[in-house]
């Protein structure tokens, strides 16, 4: 691999790149679906190839390909710097890299159960057996189950003398059960909509024990069918983390994408309502409670890694520090524009991409004193919402609106009533600003996204966030007509 990566930006410095970049990309992909007791898909998928970035008279280029030998490394470098020359003619502001210390070393996810060992059929019957139990629950129209694993190995190599060998796993699995009935329909999934997602092996999925919880969610689909209609109005909310996590990814973390900020994520996913003009006067995001770390040294986030994919290392980089904005996720072009030093949060979906700012573990950090049920005893009336159904939000990441599998009713300190169908809404900053209450470390979960979308052409990105539940004051509840 070293004979190969010094090939290639040897090229591509003889054919005039003042920087240049490489990375060889081996995935390796598994995923398995189960529904209402029958195998409905068993995938599996192996890629390889490398990317050239280069940087010519201030413009960058990239070329890719999945022919790894000396003649194509040479020609796919040679394209790289012509494509930087060619965008170079319509440059309005020349690139800048920041200065960071040569990237060296090696880094591996810790695994216990190698997922890709496990035997098929084991994983099937896992499956099988929760799907199996949830769609035991009379009322329970159908169910399903899955699993999924990647494993990706990757070196980078770059002029300035780095070099870095990563290999970087990450496993996911989930039971669902669905229950409908006239034109009702109402799903309830564990751990959470879209699966329990971590970087580790096996033995994440064994932890979850799915076929324990199969009866449970099948149940509470079935309630949710005949449960009354959320109210609406202006409520006190607690947020479960497995709804608090994707609004964090969605009002926290992509607002401070520094590209977005500059518009260069405009036409796929919006920009920001984060200026830097806020950064400077220490705007006030969320509440003094309210402190968001990008950490990519956090252990089992899908945002975990030893380099990102410009041979930045991993860090924690504050965003938001009692409630005021501090900071963005950034690159080595985009820091050096507020004044800063990259935050190492580039990463690409695989070799035929360029490296794109994407979030690494965005978390709300705890708070010492009250636990989740502690907040809950603390509420004399509101709701708690969990597991995320749908979202909605603008293409600044201004205002947004979610609706949860299920809401239940907090009166006097304590859950009651099942609702079915619970939106809310709001504007990011005035959301935050009414959190008056962040749970401690007892509930802290570290929960993964696998498909954040970004990008032209787009790329799918794992991210992940860190969350323990929090409760927000004078929230807009119900939103739409029932």
């Amino acid at each position: 691999m070293r004979e190969l990566t010094d090939r290639a930006l040897e090229t591509a410095s003889l054919r005039g790149a003042t920087y240049a970049d490489v990375r060889l990309v081996h995935r390796l992909e598994e995923s398995l679906q189960v529904k209402t007791g029958k195998v409905e898909g068993a995938a599996s998928g192996e890629s390889e190839g490398f990317g050239v970035r280069v940087l010519v008279d201030g413009a960058w280029g990239f070329a890719a390909s999945h022919r790894i030998s000396p003649t194509e490394i040479d020609r796919v470098a040679g394209e790289a710097v012509r494509i930087a020359k060619a965008s170079a003619t319509a440059l309005r502001r020349p690139v800048v890299l920041d200065d960071r210390p040569p990237a060296h070393g090696t880094y591996e996810t810790p695994v216990v159960e190698d997922p890709f060992s496990i035997p098929l059929e084991e994983k099937l019957t896992e499956l099988l057996d929760a799907d199996q139990r949830a769609a035991g629950v009379k009322g329970v129209t159908f169910t399903e189950s899955m699993f999924a694993a990647q494993r990706e190995r990757k070196v980078f190599a770059a002029t300035d003398g780095s070099y870095t060998e990563q290999t970087i796993t990450h496993v996911g699995a989930a039971v669902e059960a669905n229950a409908i009935e006239g034109n009702e329909h109402q799903r309830r999934s564990y751990p959470d909509a879209g699966g329990g997602w971590q970087s580790a092996g096996y033995e994440f999925i064994r932890g979850l024990d799915l076929a324990s919880h199969g009866e449970q969610i099948g149940e509470q689909a079935v309630a949710l069918v005949h449960a009354p209609q959320c109210p609406s109005g202006r409520m006190t909310i607690v947020l479960d983390p497995s709804q608090l996590y994707l609004q964090i990814h969605e009002s926290c973390g992509h607002p401070s994408e520094l590209d977005r900020v500059f518009g260069t994520e405009a036409s796929y996913a919006g920009t920001s309502f984060l200026t830097p003009d806020k950064l400077e006067a220490g705007f006030r995001y969320g509440s003094e409670l309210v402190d968001i770390v990008a950490d990519a040294t956090a252990p089992g986030g899908l945002g975990t890694f030893g380099w990102d994919d410009e041979g930045v290392a991993a860090q924690a980089v504050p965003l938001v520090r009692e409630g005021i904005f501090s900071g963005y996720l950034s690159s080595r072009e985009t820091a050096p524009r507020i004044g800063r030093k990259s935050g190492g949060a580039m990463r690409a979906e695989g070799w035929n991409r360029i490296p794109l700012i994407r979030m690494t573990n965005v978390s709300l950090m705890p708070k010492p004193g009250m636990s989740l049920d502690d907040i809950v005893a603390d509420t004399d009336d509101g709701l708690y919402l969990a597991s995320n159904r749908s979202w909605s939000i603008d293409d600044r990441r201004l205002n947004f609106q979610f609706a949860t599998e299920l809401a239940y009713e907090i009166k006097g300190g304590k859950l009651g009533q099942l609702y079915k169908n619970p939106t809310y809404t709001g504007i990011t900053y005035e959301f935050w600003r009414s959190c008056d209450a962040v749970a401690d470390e007892r509930s802290w979960r570290m929960l993964g996204t696998p498909n954040c979308g970004k990008g032209e052409p787009g790329q799918v990105g794992h991210v992940g966030h860190g969350v323990s539940g929090a409760r927000f004051r004078n929230v807009q509840v119900g939103v739409g007509k029932w």
